[in-house]
Formats: C-alpha cells, structure tokens, sequence
C-alpha cells in the first residue's frame, strides 16, 4: 500500500509530480488546499469554522488542518493508499499524521522529497504560468503549453501568479525552510524519506519515481 507525503522547496515540480502519481497508481491526490475549498464549500461545521477563518485573513490553525485530513483520509477512497501534498507542514503536524495514522491504520509509508538549489526554483517560478480554473502548471521555458497562454486541459487562459516574482519567492523559500525543512530530518530518522534530484528533466524524475514507487508494491 503507497500512503505517501510529496515533500519539496516551492518550485521543485510537487504539482507535475502529483498529477503524474496519482494517475499512475490511481491514488487520490489530497492537497490542505482543495480540502479547505470543499470543507467550505460543503457548510459542514468544520468548514463553517474555517470559512470564518479564511474571511477574516486568518490562518487556518493545526488543529482544525489536522481535523480535516483525519476525516479526509479516513475516506473509503483511501482504503488502498493515498497521496498527501501540502501537509504535513510543520512538525507539530507531521506527530499529528503520525499519531491519526495509527488510529485508523492508515500511517504513511513513505516521504518523496524533491530537492532543488535555490536559484534554479526561482527561475521556475518566475516563469511559472498556471491556470486559474484547474490548477495546471506551465513554464514559459521547459513546459509550455500547446497553445501559448492556454491551459491544455480545460483551455483557460494562463496567469501568472502575483507572489511568483524573485523579492515575494525568497520570503517564502525563507518561511519553508524556517517550518517545513525540519520535517526531512523528521521522516529520515522515521526510516522513509527518500530523496530525489529535482533538476533533472522532467522524463527522468518520472522515470526514477514511478521504478521507485513500483518497487515498494
């Protein structure tokens, strides 16, 4: 069974990682994102509490995040395994996935960190486009659409995002670093971060991953 954390500095490729894995090996993709979306969306009362949250420019705290991906991965849809993006963020988080894990036995198996040097994330990212309705992600020099400025899958025009310049990038590579860089110690001394070269073209980290995951089934 393939539960697994995608880990990685902003820009590394997690996105194209996701998309490729989880048709692969047919796992749901969850993202903190897409849940946040959904759980306000569904009016439950979780989501109620998060909707607040998220309209008063708050941020979401741990536990409700946790809460929420309890009850995500505690889905049927889960059952044979899961691919987890975005969480766990913090190392509070990452005993809390531990600890929820054991509870309804589905712990997670292995982290996937794709590592990248600074400069080339931010040559990715500022010239990064993405699509505003599905979420795809492009790069105006190693992954360009068909069309130009057009998303291939659903055909929305592309953007760029307001915080995927140099100055807003270096903030948040500061902030991963500060919380999330921590967690690769964390699951290397778990016995199940595995590493792999972020700079590589894209044809052979998806070559690499795949043998890899395909090794663990």
């Amino acid at each position: 069974m393939l539960n697994i954390i995608l880990m990685g500095p902003p820009g590394a490729g997690k996105g194209t990682a996701a998309t490729w894995i989880k048709e692969d090996f047919s796992l749901p993709h969850i993202s903190t994102g897409d849940m946040f979306r959904e759980a306000m969306a569904s009016g439950s009362e979780l989501g109620k509490q998060i909707k607040d949250i998220v309209d008063a420019g708050g941020l979401v705290s741990d536990e409700l995040t946790v809460a929420l991906v309890k009850e995500r991965l505690s889905r049927k849809d889960c059952e044979n395994g899961y691919l987890l993006d975005g969480f766990p963020r913090t190392l509070a988080q990452a005993e809390a996935l531990k600890e929820m894990g054991k509870e309804i036995g589905r712990a997670p198996s292995v982290a996937i960190n794709l590592s990248c040097p600074d400069e080339v994330l931010i040559s990715r990212v500022t010239t990064r486009r993405v699509c505003p309705k599905c979420g795809a992600s492009y790069n105006i020099i190693t992954l360009k659409p068909v069309k130009e400025g057009i998303c291939d899958h659903c055909g929305s025009s592309l953007i760029q995002r307001k915080d995927d310049n140099e100055a807003s990038f270096r903030v948040r590579l500061e902030n991963y670093y500060a919380s999330t860089a921590p967690l690769l110690d964390y699951y290397k001394k778990e016995g199940i971060l595995h590493e792999f070269d972020g700079t590589l073209p894209l044809s052979n980290v998806k070559v690499e991953l795949t043998a890899f995951l395909r090794s663990l089934l």
